[in-house]
């Protein structure tokens, strides 16, 4: 027989429908404030307990607990600022000890921002961003614009990074060093003054590319190519090969002093620049021409031969561009006494000139360094993201 299924005579509900009308939906820039405020707070709270773990462990003892290995007392708490990731939390309570001894290690003593916040900052400092952009960038993710000061001051941070490097040791023997001196402007008080960063470029026995040393000056001059030489010397670079430069007398004056016999490779792009200023535009490529047609050949006899009548042919028209020529003279063709695959690498600075284009890439953005310190200091960051191309070294 067979069976009825069951009829319940109990009445369904109907359905509960709740009607939420579009004003009462916040807007997704709303909601994501609120949660922000909600992840601020949450962080809040968070690091406030895990200082007050930190000053237990530092005073050896809890909250009124009474123990032998007591290394000192609470003394309260002060308030601060802090720039987080989830924006900026206002009056975090930081603990402190009676002897102000206890340093948290949640953010550095004096910064504003966490470790995290302060990183991504000085990134994009060193990536060429201007302070401006960086207060635009850190205004929509973090609720909070730093001053151009505070940028200045995150990248106090590379400090000790750049005088680790600086002191670090070198090798031996290089061969192939470049010299140097590119302009940055410097910001003092209200006015931009032009400094200079000498730059010492060198190319080891395998042909691998290396920045041995950065110092800024206010100016070049024989004491400051001294001073970064001797650094060079004292970080253990003792033997080069050969030294390419440009005609500045205190760089050829610390040169003198210190690497007597080394040889040395005059700049051409500099010399010819200096010998074509003396010449009236309108004849230029001529002379040039000319020019030129000395150190492209394929011998060193056949380079004097046309140094010379370069010399006799323009000698009575324009005395002053032969006089430049002809200063500095010897080391105009030193390149010739190494190997023929080595003379387009170590015919002129061009080496530095192209790192350094690389360099103001970055850098332009930034009006003006406030500093010296802090100019020397970015170049160096920007340039430790700078591959270099092997030279041909035999």
């Amino acid at each position: 027989m067979p069976v009825h299924k069951k009829h319940h005579n109990t009445p369904e509900s109907p359905t509960t429908r709740v009607s939420i009308s579009p004003a009462d939906v916040p807007s997704q820039e709303s909601f994501h404030q609120h949660l922000r405020e909600l992840i601020r707070g949450a962080t809040r709270v968070v690091m406030e307990e895990i200082m007050q773990e930190e000053l237990s462990l530092f005073l050896g003892a809890e909250w009124g607990e009474s123990t032998s290995q007591r290394r000192g007392y609470r003394n309260g708490s002060y308030t601060r600022d802090l720039v987080t990731t989830s924006g900026r939390i206002e009056d975090l309570n930081v603990p402190r000890d009676r002897e102000g001894q206890f340093h948290t290690q949640a953010f550095e003593r004096y910064s504003r921002y966490e470790p995290q916040v302060a990183e991504a900052l000085t990134e994009m400092f060193v990536s060429g961003s201007s302070t401006h952009k960086i207060g635009k960038v850190a205004n929509t993710l973090l609720g909070v614009a730093p001053s151009a000061s505070s940028v200045s001051r995150l990248n106090e941070s590379l400090s000790e990074q750049f005088e680790s490097w600086r002191t670090r040791p070198l090798q031996t023997h290089y061969r192939i060093v470049y010299l140097d001196g590119i302009h940055f402007s410097i910001r003092h008080g209200s006015q931009c003054d032009a400094s200079i960063i000498l730059t010492i470029l060198g190319v080891d026995l395998e042909g691998n590319k290396e920045v041995l040393a950065l110092q800024a000056c206010a100016e070049e001059s024989r004491e400051g190519w001294l001073g970064i030489l001797q650094d060079m010397r004292s970080c253990g670079a003792t033997q080069v090969d050969l030294f390419v430069t440009d005609g500045h007398e205190g760089l050829l004056g610390a040169l003198g002093e210190l690497f007597t016999a080394t040889p040395r490779q005059r700049c051409l792009v500099h010399k010819q620049r200096n010998v074509l200023s003396a010449i009236p535009r309108r004849e230029r490529e001529q002379v040039q021409a000319d020019l030129v047609g000395i150190w492209k050949q394929e011998k060193k006899e056949d380079a004097l031969a046309n140094l010379a009548a370069f010399k006799a042919k323009y000698a009575q028209r324009y005395p002053q561009a032969v006089r430049s020529l002809c200063e500095d003279e010897e080391h105009l063709l030193t390149f010739y006494d190494f190997p023929v695959g080595m003379h387009r690498h170590i015919q002129s600075t061009n080496a530095i000139e192209g790192f350094f284009s690389n360099v103001r890439q970055r850098t332009d953005q930034i009006d003006a360094f406030t500093t010296e310190t802090s100019c020397v200091r970015l170049v160096w960051a920007v340039m430790q993201a700078i591959r270099f191309h092997k030279v041909t070294v035999s």
